[in-house]
């Protein structure tokens, strides 16, 4: 019985040692440090005329050869009920 007594009592200050060593472990990392002297930069921009931009090859006339063909969604015929199947 008293073995016990001196476990709980052993465990008890150990874990109040260990509250106690991080209470002080955060009020010693949370205190304010000293603010750097602001540094004033000074940039400079020097703006030049842009160059002109080649345009996409031509290979005769129509539209342009790089472009996707483009896709019509399907359409329903006009006495389709919506959310029902096979309206095709």
């Amino acid at each position: 019985m008293r073995s016990d007594r001196l476990t709980c009592r052993l465990l008890a200050t150990a874990g109040a040692a260990a509250i106690l060593t991080m209470v002080g472990l955060s009020a010693a990392c949370a205190r304010e440090e000293a603010k750097a002297p602001e540094k004033t930069v000074t940039v400079t921009v020097t703006v030049t005329a842009p160059a002109p931009t080649e345009k996409a090859p031509r290979i005769g006339p129509g539209p342009n050869p790089f472009t996707p063909p483009v896709t019509p969604a399907p359409q329903m015929p006009p006495t389709h009920v919506p959310g029902q199947p096979g309206g095709h």
